[in-house]
This record gives structure tokens, sequence and C-alpha cells, in this order.
């Protein structure tokens, strides 16, 4: 379905016109009307699938911009998030009178209080910053229409369960409240029941749990060697941008030390870095300023990046949904990328739950250490049929 089919106002169609926004993704597709009836909604879909169009478009629809009050609420689990956010409704916005606003932490309080103060019909923010500002008696909640909670399995992991709740007891009023999130697991399922009123349930993931667009390539080597083959990897593709994953922040440090003599425009981040300085490098990696970018996990999740060609792990990931989040940065809304992950002897366990979770089609570079091992388990249980034949002393030793 077009977005020019559906009654939005000319002024928001035309913005979206020049944004390139044509056809509708799934996700798009199946929550507009949802959310545009005011139902409450719990919805499970992929990373990189238009999740924040999908409630910023109606959402901006539903707010008087003549009322200078908090009109729509966003909650998100990360700073880099919320800045995403809020400049996406910006954008989508910008032929309207509908202003909107991210809340932090490590950004100018005395800022953040004048706007507010100034006025802001879509808050976005983070839930410490948020309940700071609750607790301080800034804000107030009483003409909120709808409240998003995206990313909520990334809030909830963290320990947020208790604060989203208590944030969304201070809206006292009936009103819209909308969840979005990758995986389904119990902490949210509490959270919907506790906060959800009659939600509509969708989801969009349990038949294609990787999306599509991705190619999943994966090579086996000695850790020693991961630095050689990932220059050999670079140079031999056509990269736009990409994004090389690490599971600990010393692991950044060490390979941008090790390899930024190598490759032209390559940068770095991870949560040890100032706010100042992570918002300037996401910002310049965004508008393609920066061709490499080496990250810790605080690039993993929500975070869209639409020129990304390349995501290479350096390690393989601690859990599936972490693959799913990390890969999901390239191939999105329904472009073709690659994603290419270093395993070593160790991770070959945790290689055969995710490809048979995720029901990933894996394209190695070189050795396929799946099939060896599993021909090595063949021959063990051949041996193990053999029939035992105790040594006697008479056989001879030249038959």
């Amino acid at each position: 379905m077009k977005f020019s089919e559906l009654d939005i106002p000319s002024n928001i169609l035309e913005t979206l016109d020049k944004m390139g926004y044509d056809e509708m993704t799934p996700v798009q597709e199946a929550t507009y009307p949802i959310i545009s009836e005011g139902h409450d909604l719990c919805a499970l879909a992929e990373t990189g699938s238009g999740k924040t169009a999908a409630c910023a478009i109606p959402l901006i629809q539903k707010v008087d911009p003549a009322l200078n009050a908090i009109q729509g609420l966003v909650i998100v689990p990360t700073r880099e998030l919320c800045i995403q956010y809020v400049a996406e409704i910006h954008k989508i916005a910008a032929k309207t009178d509908v202003v909107s606003f991210a809340v932090y932490g490590g950004f100018d309080k005395d800022i953040d209080i004048a706007k507010l103060k100034h006025g802001v019909h879509i808050l976005v923010a983070t839930p410490g910053r948020l309940l700071d500002y609750l607790y301080s008696g800034i804000l107030s909640f009483s003409h909120v229409k709808c409240a998003i909670l995206d990313e909520a399995d990334e809030l909830l992991k963290v320990g947020f369960l208790e604060d989203i709740e208590f944030i969304l007891s201070c809206i006292l009023h009936k009103h819209q409240t909308l969840l979005f999130s990758a995986t389904m697991p119990d902490d949210i399922k509490t959270l919907a029941h506790d906060c959800l009123r009659d939600p509509r349930h969708i989801s969009l993931i349990a038949e294609r749990p990787a999306p599509e667009s991705i190619e999943h390539y994966f090579a086996y080597l000695h850790p020693k060697h991961k630095q050689t083959e990932l220059i050999k990897y670079i140079k031999g593709e056509d990269v736009k941008q990409m994004l090389i994953f690490c599971n600990a922040r010393h692991m950044v440090d060490k390979l941008f030390h090790d390899i930024r003599k190598e490759l032209n425009s390559i940068e770095y981040i991870h949560a040890g870095l100032s706010q100042e300085k992570r918002s300037s490098i996401f910002a310049r990696f965004k508008t393609r300023k920066v061709r490499y970018l080496i990250a810790s996990d605080v690039a993993g999740r929500g975070l869209d990046f639409s020129h990304v060609s390349h995501v290479v792990n350096w390690n393989l990931p601690r859990g599936s949904e972490q693959y799913t989040h990390r890969t999901g940065r390239t191939g999105r809304m329904g472009r073709k990328g690659k994603a290419l992950t270093f395993i070593t002897k160790n991770d070959i366990p945790n290689l055969r739950e995710l490809i048979h979770k995720k029901k990933i089609t894996p394209c190695w570079i070189g050795e396929d250490p799946l099939k060896v091992t599993d021909a090595h388990q063949k021959r063990k249980k051949r041996m193990g049929k053999r029939p035992f034949r105790p040594y006697s002393g008479n056989e001879s030793k030249n038959p």
C-alpha cells in the first residue's frame, strides 16, 4: 500500500514524498490503522522495519498544535535512539506546527527545562532523565494522548520495568499506549498485561526470524588471523559504509589502534566516550563523512544508518538477539546487505544454536567447521559401533 492511499493531511504527505516514503513497509501497513483508530498495540517487529515512521506519522496527526502541552510521549532505551527518533519526527512534521524534543542523560538540564517550559508537543526520552524531571515536578502528563515504548525488550533488559510502570502510571487519564519489541520475554508480557488496555497484537517476525535482505557470511579462523582477513575482506568488497562490532570496549580500542593506518575514514565508538563525542561520531557516520565505524553494542540496537552495506562481527555476539540487532544495521528497509562474522573454535556450539534458532543459511568464506565437526562425529559414531574383540595374544603381527 502507498502512503498516498491513506487519509494523511497534504502537508505531511508532501513531506513524506520528499523523504522518499512511497510504499509502506509491512509494519507500517499493519500498524497504521490500529494506531490511527486509537487502539493500544503490542507489536513484535524486526529491526529496520520502519517502526519509527509507523508511530510518528499517526502520532503527529493526533497532536493539536494550538495546545501548548506534551501530547505524545516516546520512551526509548538509549541516547542515540532518542536523538534519531526525534530527528525523524522533526522531519515528518516539518510542514506542521508540531514541536518535538528529546531529553536524555548527559545533556544540559537548563536547556532542557527552558525548552520544556517554552512548549513541546511530542517528548522523546530515556527513562533516567524522564524520571528525574517527573520527580522534580518539571513535567506534566495531563494532556498525553499517546505513549510509545520502543525497543521495549531492551528497556527491560537493563532493569527499567518498575521505572516504566511508574512513568506510565503518571498518566492518570485514559490514553493510548503502543509497545514495540523485537522479542517477547516474560517481562514484556507482564508490561503489556499491566499497562496496555485491550491491546491489538501483531507479530511480523515469527515467520522470518532473520531479515531476508541480508546475506550471512562466516569465516572460521584462528584469532591472530582476524586482522589480516578483515582487511582482505574489506578490499575485496564494494563497501559503502561498514559497521564493525566488538564485544567489549577494550576490543574496540585495540582494533581501532591496530587498523586505523590501513583504512581511510575510520572512527570508533563505545559507551566510554563522552555523550558529545558519541553524538558527533554518529552524526558524521549518518551523513557518510565516516566510512568505517568500529563499535560496541551501543550502535547495535534500533539505530538507522541507511547507507550501511556491510556489518562485521569481530566476535560472535553473546546471543541470537544481539546477532539480529547487529546485523540489522544493514539491509535496512528491504535493501540488500552483507554480514560477516568471524568464528573461532570455541564459538562452534553457540554458532549451531544461532543458525538453528534464526533459520540462517550460512555462506562460508573458506572452511565450513560445522561440516568438519559433523563428519568427525559420524566417524566417532561408526567407530563406536564396531564389535569389541579382546586381544588374545595369538594375533599375527603380519597377517
